[in-house]
């Protein structure tokens, strides 16, 4: 399979599922069978997967991807090596960062549901002009970028994570700042924005917030 269809919620599945590392192999890049160049997509896709990892409480060195040529299984077993020797040295998933299993999957799961956003944005705002390594790299890796990424999904996954909660019962904005770590009044932004969507609403007579 064309390491371009390693889509990001493979990769967010496989870690909601308990895999404490993902470790990606594709063809050269620029050495390609197909003119869609599709192991450039994995790269950033790799660049995107590490960033939500970051949001969401986990170390981006669980995910490697690396490119070579179907003659260099020496270096296969080298890369593979090293990443399974560093994904042991990180521990389980979750809990070397600090989070139970539950955390991680609600997290993942909150991350997971903004997938077909971020392929838009992707297509509009994260889309790389010249397929080549070191444009991709100046890319994700410039500060611009990243603030951008932030920009655009640290709001969306807190709005996730509380339409989640929210899923299961209605809530109180105190209590969903205190389950998410969120400031009462960045949740009360929250609410408001999605009450104008259509998302939410308030409860007068339990002071809760509610699905629409």
């Amino acid at each position: 399979m064309c390491s371009g269809r390693v889509d990001l919620e493979f990769i967010l599945r496989a870690f909601s599922n308990g895999q404490d590392g993902v470790f990606i192999g594709g063809c050269k890049l620029d050495e390609c069978n197909y003119v869609t160049h599709g192991n450039y997509d994995a790269l950033a896709n790799t660049y995107l997967a590490k960033r939500i990892l970051k949001h969401v409480g986990l170390n981006p060195k669980r995910l490697r991807t690396e490119f070579m040529s179907g003659a260099d299984g020496n270096l296969l077993a080298e890369y593979t090596d090293d990443f399974t020797k560093e994904v042991k040295a990180l521990g389980p998933i979750g809990k070397a960062e600090g989070m139970d299993k539950k955390q991680v999957q609600f997290k993942l799961e909150a991350a997971k549901k903004l997938i077909p956003f971020l392929r838009l944005v992707e297509r509009e705002r994260l889309r790389v002009p010249v397929k080549t390594k070191d444009a991709y790299t100046q890319f994700f890796e410039s500060n611009e970028t990243n603030l951008l990424f932030d920009d655009i999904f640290s709001d969306k996954l807190a709005v996730s994570q509380i339409m989640m909660l929210l899923g299961k019962k209605p809530l109180p904005t105190s209590d969903i700042a205190q389950k998410l770590g969120l400031n009462p009044s960045e949740v009360s932004r929250h609410m408001i924005s999605s009450s104008r969507h259509g998302w939410v609403r308030y409860d007068t007579a339990s002071n809760c917030y509610a699905l629409a």
